[in-house]
């Protein structure tokens, strides 16, 4: 197995910031999968607030070797950094035939920070059928602030994903992503295990910028979602045009004008 980081791409960080999740599909091995599930039935170790991602968990557990696949680490030390701490970290778990479902929220709104952000990792270790109740979350939500529930009283908005994927698929996502978990329809229960992770470092350029200046990048962040407005999807792109500013430390980056129209300032002269 291959223990070398893969970082990010600029597309792949583009993508994030326009849609605030990045999924990596089955990326995660069988035999981990069972380890998980395993484990995940017994219960996880407490962590308390603002401990070293690296030394949070014992080498033998499943979550260690989790983050140390060479996917998951680069693609977290893309997002949050080298060295980056726990918020919390939890066990979700959908039961069989439950009949219900969770409203769709945002976490933490009071966390606004317009040039920094947290990464939710959320690890599958078994198939996710359609009927499963998999995670559901709309695209290109998470700069759109809302107070958690807010938004509970949507029950669909044209666009939303409703995931599906095969065992050991990791999906990272931004803190403000708009999601819910849905109701299990099956005969299985469905296990999710969620990691928040804070950064300690400025968020600037901690991926392969090898290709940040490829045409794909401003394409990523210039996408349109279904459930957008017409006037008001001009914010969102204003809102990730300052987002990518602040991750590549470029104050001149822009689409259409958009932020360069809105922070131009001319200094009073006087006249002789």
């Amino acid at each position: 197995m291959p223990t070398t980081k893969q970082l990010l791409t600029s597309v792949q960080m583009a993508r994030f910031v326009a849609q605030g999740f990045l999924r990596l599909d089955g990326v995660v091995p069988q035999e981990l999968n069972d380890d998980a599930l395993a484990a995940l039935s017994t219960g996880i170790p407490e962590v308390s607030y603002g401990t070293p991602l690296a030394g949070a968990f014992a080498q033998d557990t499943f979550i260690h070797r989790l983050l140390a696949l060479p996917e998951v680490a680069g693609a977290l030390e893309s997002l949050v950094g080298p060295h980056p701490t726990v918020d919390h970290h939890a066990v979700h778990v959908r039961e069989p035939h439950e009949g219900n479902a969770q409203a769709l929220h945002a976490d933490a709104i009071i966390d606004v920070r317009p040039d920094a952000f947290d990464v939710q990792l959320m690890y599958y270790p078994h198939e996710v059928t359609p009927a499963m109740g998999g995670t559901l979350s709309v695209p290109g939500s998470h700069l759109r602030r809302v107070n958690e529930t807010d938004v509970g009283r949507v029950q669909n908005l044209r666009g939303q994903t409703r995931l599906a994927c095969p065992a050991g698929t990791v999906v990272l996502v931004h803190h403000g992503i708009w999601h819910s978990g849905r109701r299990n329809d099956t005969e299985r229960r469905r296990y999710m295990y969620k990691l928040r992770c804070n950064p300690t470092v400025p968020q600037v350029r901690l991926w392969d910028t090898s290709d940040l200046h490829d045409p794909a990048v401003t394409a990523e962040l210039g996408t349109y979602f279904p459930w957008y407005e017409t006037a008001t999807a001009r914010l969102e792109i204003h809102n990730r045009v300052l987002l990518w500013r602040a991750l590549t430390g470029d104050d001149t980056f822009d689409i259409d004008y958009w932020v360069t129209r809105v922070r131009n300032r001319p200094a009073l002269r006087s006249h002789a």
